[in-house]
């Protein structure tokens, strides 16, 4: 990895960054939607706005609110609800991709104590890189593992090639046309991984997007302390096959139990 590979952070900016992961605070920027600047656009409570504090050297860092609940989330979003904030956050996405400023943009979500967020309150991270191909690293096997569904355009997996593991999911489309097939399949899973994984064990996920010809992934993570063979030596780690296969089932069941989607329902 040379240092062009490297982003780097710099610390001075992050100074007055507000945190209220770990624990309430009685503010919110988030919420004081009155006193926001820098807004790039808005779509009902859903607003776009450049990060106030770019602690990321060489890079373009905005920032999408997805709701003006403080306590909302894909888990309790209703599906209408969770459709339009995957809609909206692909096209502010697309938009810097297809502005061609940039080497790579990545659009991700933190959610939960263990995911690296600052902030309870929804929202997404779409950042435009100006030297840094953010999939460098990125192997196609790493979308790729136990199918749990597989349709004409959409595909859910339990990944066996993780990229950091133990527990990653793969929710692809093959055209943006099905974004709202992303969205409730992805909502499913992530109630699944909040619910049920483990026995209910994760209070944070992250999801990761990628944007690959046409087609659109969004890699599910369950977020815990990070494996120090991942931390040493890059070395990801997984469950054996049969307990993937198992964690494969229960998610099917809860896709069908759960997802409002037409695709789902020809089972």
């Amino acid at each position: 990895m040379s240092n062009k590979d490297v982003l780097v952070f710099e610390i001075e900016k992050a100074k007055g960054k507000p945190r209220d992961i770990k624990k309430q605070k009685d503010y919110c920027p988030f919420c004081d939607t009155e006193n926001l600047t820098n807004i790039v656009d808005q779509k009902g409570d859903m607003i776009w706005l450049k990060n106030k504090f770019r602690t990321l050297k060489d890079t373009d860092q905005t920032v999408l609110i997805e709701s003006h609940d403080h306590y909302g989330d894909i888990s309790n979003y209703s599906v209408e609800k969770n459709q339009e904030v995957f809609e909206y956050a692909y096209d502010c996405w697309n938009q810097m991709i297809q502005s061609q400023k940039y080497t790579s943009v990545l659009m991700y979500k933190n959610f939960g104590p263990m995911s690296g967020g600052s902030l309870r309150h929804p929202h997404l991270q779409i950042i435009g890189l100006d030297k840094v191909d953010g999939y460098k690293h990125i192997e196609a096997e790493n979308f790729t593992g136990m199918d749990v569904f597989n349709s004409k355009h959409i595909n859910v997996n339990v990944s066996q090639k993780p990229i950091m593991g133990f527990v990653e999911f793969n929710v692809t489309i093959n055209n943006p046309k099905y974004i709202d097939d992303l969205a409730e399949f992805t909502r499913v899973t992530v109630k699944y991984v909040l619910d049920d994984l483990y026995g209910g064990k994760f209070d944070s996920y992250n999801l990761f997007f990628y944007k690959i010809g046409r087609r659109i992934i969004c890699k599910i993570e369950a977020r815990y302390v990070v494996s120090p063979y991942f931390v040493g030596y890059r070395l990801s780690q997984r469950d054996g096959d049969k307990q993937v296969s198992g964690i494969a089932d229960v998610l099917l069941k809860r896709l069908q139990e759960n997802a409002q989607s037409e695709e789902i329902q020809k089972l």
